[in-house]
């Protein structure tokens, strides 16, 4: 079978390829899942560069979330469920850029008939991260006001469309002008402008010199370090990826005097320390959510599997038009 790999953590451009391996067999308790299709995530690219919160065991393969087909299993009860189904493939270990893998039964979700491969392959990272962390974590109210940077991303977008079926308000970080239209027709209540504006300031005038509650950042740096400093009193901001790459830095004085709260947030960190019907219940809801278009992700483009450069280097240039998938075609005749 085809897989991506990399030998060494670098820019995914230059480290990534495209090599043979067999075909892996499923023990006990797991499936073997002939891959469908797999997005090109922030998660992914900064794993292949060795900068992500799991680090790679290399020669590593990236994709931690994707669609496909159980085709065998290893035996056990669950196992034996999922086999023939299409199935969403959460993989943190052996990643499903390849053709094939084998997980753990308990790693792959059954997915509605009604579904693109699309919709499946993005059903979990992105949408149930969205939905945890304003639902689950943040718990938002109605009339509440969350303030999220990187607005105009996928994750973001899903983020505004949630405020709009759950009541609570978005004040939203963008670093440039041409995003802001675009991010009102999405429906998002306020938005700020970088480029021209201070976050501190704007979030004060719009909230009456109070702060928010709540807020997001997959940023860090100065726009991490600002969206911390917009918050009031007992003000929780989840910070939840490094796009800059820079940390986020907070004054002592404001976080003890206003008691505030700031943590990091990883789904997969999360997901280990819910019980089985309670992820569950969280698939069920992400299903919903996904089939009323409150959770529904864009794609911007396909490549196949030899063309993962390609994929990566769109992925990276236009990270806010859409995600970008890797179409798997599976075994080749």
């Amino acid at each position: 079978m085809k897989a991506v790999q990399f030998r060494q953590p670098g820019e995914p451009r230059e480290v990534l390829e495209v090599v043979e391996r067999d075909k892996p067999v499923p023990g006990f308790g797991q499936v073997l899942v002939r891959m469908l299709a797999s997005p090109v995530n922030p998660s992914d690219l900064a794993f292949t560069r060795g900068g992500y919160g799991l680090k790679p065991q290399l020669p590593a393969t990236p994709g931690f979330e994707g669609v496909g087909v159980v085709e065998s299993t290893g035996g056990g009860p669950l196992a034996w469920l999922r086999k023939g189904k299409r199935v969403a493939v959460i993989n943190d270990r052996t990643g499903n850029w390849q053709e094939y893998v084998v997980v753990a039964a308990r790693q792959v979700v059954p997915v509605p008939s009604g579904f693109t491969d699309a919709q499946a392959a993005t059903f979990f990272v992105n949408p149930a991260t969205a939905y945890v962390m304003t639902q689950k974590v943040l718990k938002l109210q109605r009339g509440e006001w969350l303030l999220q940077s990187a607005a105009g991303s996928a994750l973001g977008l899903m983020v505004i469309r949630l405020a709009k079926k759950y009541g609570f308000r978005t004040i939203n970080v963008v670093r440039a002008p041409h995003a802001i239209d675009a991010l009102k027709k999405a429906g998002a209540d306020e938005v700020i402008c970088t480029e021209s504006e201070s976050i501190v300031d704007r979030v004060m005038a719009i909230t009456n010199g109070a702060g928010v509650r709540c807020a997001i950042d997959p940023v860090g740096g100065e726009t991490g370090t600002r969206v911390v400093a917009a918050t009031g009193i007992h003000g929780h901001t989840l910070l939840f990826g490094m796009l800059s790459g820079q940390p986020v830095t907070v004054d002592p004085r404001g976080m003890i005097s206003g008691a505030k709260r700031v943590e990091g947030f990883w789904l997969s960190d999360w997901a280990k320390q819910q019980s089985v019907f309670g992820m569950l219940g969280l698939f069920r809801q992400v299903r919903k959510l996904v089939a009323d278009g409150t959770l529904d992700t864009e794609v911007a483009a396909t490549y196949p599997l030899d063309k993962v450069h390609e994929a990566v280097e769109h992925a990276e240039r236009n990270a806010r038009g859409g995600k970008v998938l890797l179409r798997i075609d599976g075994e080749r005749k």
